[in-house]
């Protein structure tokens, strides 16, 4: 008895498809804006002898605005982006998120090393063993965490896009560029290999056929 095994190919609605790619989209987007807003805001207060100095989070970890931005970009460039570059804005999307949970972590792990120019700049004193001299304590705020739970969910919706992207719709082909090829007159070398690309023989005569002369 023979078994014919047929494929069974997973399809979703468009309707849910085209959803599926905005939430994805919007989702991705919504936590790096997320991210870079945690970089305006005081990550910790250092106590030093005489004052206290809040270090920001653009101070604290100073890659993590740019990583922010590159995720952003990267939210835009989903909504055009074919197959091919869904999957290596997927891994991209992973690497821009575990950098910025390994940065944040770092930053929070040891607040004295990213602080000392801020300590340069309102002390005047400059030499790391000074410096950890001046500073008596280290108060963090939640932003530095915020931050790093921000990746973390960052991770998880570059995860996300790994799994779904292949069941996104097919990007808008509104916008696409428009060749005018002359309907008679000479050819020349630019219209005979866009019709080679097209799979148009140049060489074949497009108008009529001519008749034979009759032999006299």
């Amino acid at each position: 008895m023979a078994v014919t095994k047929q494929a069974v190919e997973v399809s979703v609605p468009e309707s849910r498809a085209r959803k599926l790619r905005l939430y994805t989209i919007v989702a991705i987007g919504l936590v790096a804006l997320l991210t870079l807003l945690t970089t305006t805001q005081t990550w910790w207060t250092l106590h030093l002898a005489t004052s206290a100095l809040p270090i920001a989070g653009t101070v604290a970890g100073p890659a993590l605005a740019a990583l922010a931005l590159c995720a952003l970009v990267l939210a835009a460039a989903l909504a055009l982006a074919g197959p091919v570059f869904r999957l290596v804005l997927g891994l991209l999307q992973l690497l821009l998120a575990a950098t910025i949970v390994l940065t944040t972590v770092l930053s929070l792990a040891g607040p004295d090393q990213p602080s000392e120019s801020a300590v340069q700049t309102a002390t005047g004193i400059a030499g790391s063993t000074s410096i950890d001299h001046l500073i008596r304590s280290v108060t963090l705020t939640p932003w530095g965490f915020v931050a790093a739970a921000l990746g973390v969910v960052a991770f998880v919706l570059g995860i996300w896009l790994l799994a779904t992207f292949r069941f996104w719709p097919a990007p808008s082909r509104k916008y696409q560029a428009v060749r005018f090829q002359p309907a008679n007159g000479p050819r020349d070398s630019v219209v005979d290999w866009d019709s080679l690309s097209d799979g148009t023989d140049p060489t074949a005569d497009s108008g009529p056929p001519s008749r034979p002369k009759p032999v006299k």
